[in-house]
């Protein structure tokens, strides 16, 4: 308990001050030009790996976990039908915008623990370049226990639904937990150690999942999105969507704010064993060298 009430003040000393809610917009925004580009990826990718048929076959059995209640199904099936047809031109064109997650991440994490560092930008996005090759196989991993989640779905209710929840939360949590991993230790500043960086990956992972079926079950409430907007759904959507993909990036910043001071704390209790001196604790707040966060693309 001393343990987790110290990591917690050091985690609070990290994001005292920094106005977490604007970094998370940012991300965010960084995001919108992102997530759509590696799910399109994800599905081409994995339509590689196996056939078109295949993953289509097991995308219509997902599809049975999208709620039809705010017409998300129809975006869903553009999404499987882009991703399935994009071809070798245009998965180099959509790896573009996806970097720019990468960029977003790295941005938003100078932003909580300021440090030197040079050509951000640019940094950051070829260091995401590797999961164009995971992620595929990481949603390939997903989209193969589409059968099991749509007999859980047709069986319906507690017990068809509860299996639902578990089998879908634990592929995500994977999915994510390996995302996030490299996310933290290579493309967010610091360079955490694996032992730091695995357990605010996965431990981060588990509430990003947790969010995840949060954000289905949102999807089923029979609720008009369009009524703030003067009818126009589209736009309450686009809101609704934003509004979800600010907290989940609230919730991931927490995360790496939190391996950050796991990596803070393992790092003193390694030099504590060194030199033999009483291990100090874990610090108060992040031992950086300032920085201008805009410096480099």
């Amino acid at each position: 308990m001393a343990f987790a009430r110290s990591l917690a003040a050091s985690v609070a000393a990290t994001l005292r001050g920094r106005d977490l809610a604007a970094v998370a917009a940012g991300l965010t925004y960084f995001a919108a030009l992102g997530v759509v580009p590696w799910l399109l990826l994800a599905v081409w990718g994995a339509a590689l790996l196996t056939s078109p048929e295949t993953i289509a076959g097991f995308l219509a059995d997902l599809r049975m976990l999208v709620p039809p209640e705010m017409g998300a199904r129809p975006v869903y099936d553009g999404l499987v039908r882009a991703g399935l047809n994009l071809g070798w031109w245009g998965a180099l064109a959509t790896i573009v915008p996806a970097t720019f997650y990468g960029e977003g991440l790295r941005r938003a994490s100078l932003r909580l623990s300021p440090r030197t560092d040079r050509f951000t930008g640019w940094r950051a996005r070829v260091s995401l370049l590797p999961l164009v090759l995971a992620v595929p196989v990481l949603a390939l991993g997903v989209f193969v226990t589409a059968p099991l989640l749509a007999d859980l779905a047709r069986t319906g209710g507690f017990w068809g639904t509860l299996g639902q929840v578990v089998v879908a939360f634990h592929v995500s949590f994977v999915a994510v937990g390996v995302v996030l991993t490299w996310g933290f230790r290579v493309v967010a500043p610091g360079g955490p150690g694996w032992a730091a960086t695995l357990l605010g990956a996965f431990g981060t992972a588990a509430v990003i999942s947790g969010f995840l079926q949060g954000f289905l079950l949102f999807l089923a409430l029979p609720i008009d999105l369009g009524i703030p907007f003067g009818g126009l759904d589209i736009v309450g959507a686009t809101v609704a969507i934003a509004l979800w993909m600010f907290v989940l990036h609230v919730l991931l910043l927490t995360g790496w704010a939190t391996t950050d001071a796991l990596d803070r704390r393992f790092r003193a209790a390694a030099r504590a064993r060194t030199d033999g001196t009483p291990d100090p604790g874990p610090s108060s707040s992040p031992s950086a060298a300032p920085l201008s966060v805009g410096a480099g693309r």
